[in-house]
């Protein structure tokens, strides 16, 4: 049937006990990605608003049949930086989170849900909404490309590195690494990075939350004459900062305080892998042969976010950068993977360690334009050359 045709409730999930473990129990029940080659589970926890939680302005919706559960989905609602002609800055609202329990599918419970919540967007005076899925999640492309109206926007890769928990990174021993305070922090990314797609209004918000384990810099101490004058941490004037020609920086988010993830199904040839290789890089560390940990089990991750380099000889800055995070993650126990997402022309791909069998090099991003000038400018967004497009920031805290 037609999502009009489909008689159900749809109200805004109330956080009390039976709602929280009816949601769970979907939760449980609906994996996240294609399942003909790999999915996870999420566990959130005790918390299923645990996603959204973070941001400015949220709402999660649950829909009910015969006062049974069967769907949910998240909203949150931010101001970012986008391009067009009009003005730089937007409210957007992202949508994640639709989960519809299997018996129920393709009865127009999903295209319910997100009309609702693109009700609530356009309440709260929303320019644009997105959402973000597999580029092969075929039921999801069909759902909001084809029937909701969105249109293919950008196609960022996730890059997952595995966290070897026996073995730490040497660092260059010709790099500096130090970390930043907020404010500081906070200045680079406005200077370099405001022009950026999606860049957070309140970036000293997403700096300065309890997840965001902080923001490193690298540089090289003998790279040019005011390498070894550079400071990065002064607590005068801005113009009083003495940044190197060539740096880079980047910080961390841990979602794994948020919720834990747990792979249900994966290629027969990853178990193999990820069993063997384990043997074979603890007798012979110094084929360096690519391990993973046991993902099987419920696990956290980092996530990476704000990604920026500036001047020559920065892929090394940056690689250098990553190494030193997960040395840091290694030292957590449950965390298991290092994550990050960029934009799918981003020359930084090659930088950031990664292995492909767990990375995801299209993730698909949909967006639709909810007020009438807003579609004005949609071709503007939608239609930019490759080589022109300017790198995309990805929010912590919607991951």
């Amino acid at each position: 049937m037609g999502c009009e045709e489909e008689i159900l409730i749809i109200r805004s999930y109330d956080g009390q006990y039976a709602d929280r473990v009816r949601v769970e129990d979907l939760e449980r029940r609906c994996e996240v990605g294609p399942s003909e080659r790999v999915f996870l589970f999420t566990d959130t926890m005790g918390d299923p608003i645990c996603r959204i939680r973070n941001s400015p302005l949220y709402k999660m919706l649950v829909a009910e049949v015969d006062n049974q559960l069967v769907g949910v989905i998240q909203g949150s609602i931010k101001v970012v930086t986008v391009h067009q002609a009009q003005k730089d800055w937007a409210k957007v609202g992202y949508v994640l989170g639709l989960r519809v329990v299997p018996s129920f599918r393709r009865r127009g419970i999903g295209c319910s849900l997100v009309l609702r919540l693109e009700e609530w967007f356009v309440a709260n005076d929303v320019d644009y909404t997105y959402m973000a899925t597999e580029k092969d999640n075929e039921a999801s492309v069909k759902l909001f490309i084809y029937k909701l109206g969105y249109t293919n926007f950008r196609v960022p890769a996730i890059l997952v590195n595995p966290v070897k928990h026996y073995r730490s990174y040497h660092l260059p021993s010709n790099i500096q690494i130090s970390r930043l305070k907020v404010g500081v922090a906070e200045y680079l990314y406005r200077k370099f990075m405001a022009s950026t797609e999606f860049f957070p209004h309140d970036i000293d918000q997403v700096l300065r939350h309890k997840l965001s384990l902080g923001t490193w810099v690298a540089y090289y101490r003998d790279d040019t004459d005011d390498a070894e004058d550079a400071n990065f941490e002064t607590s005068g004037s801005k113009s009083e900062m003495t940044i190197p020609k060539s740096w880079a920086m980047l910080s961390v988010w841990n979602s794994g305080e948020v919720f834990k993830l747990r792979l249900g199904k994966a290629p027969l040839s990853c178990l193999i892998y990820t069993e063997s290789s384990k043997v074979i890089d603890k007798i012979f560390p110094c084929l360096k042969l690519p391990s993973i940990p046991n993902f099987y089990e419920p696990f956290g991750f980092y996530f990476m976010y704000g990604v920026h380099r500036e001047g020559a000889r920065t892929g090394k800055l940056v690689r250098t950068l990553c190494h030193y995070v997960h040395n840091v993650a290694a030292t957590t126990r449950d965390c298991k993977a290092i994550v990050t997402e960029i934009g799918g022309e981003d020359s930084l791909r090659e930088e950031i360690p990664h292995w492909k069998l767990l990375s995801c090099p299209e993730d698909l991003w949909c967006i639709k334009a909810l007020k009438k000038e807003a579609r004005n400018s949609l071709h503007e967004l939608t239609k930019t050359p490759p080589t022109t497009r300017p790198a995309l920031f990805v929010d912590p805290r919607e991951v």
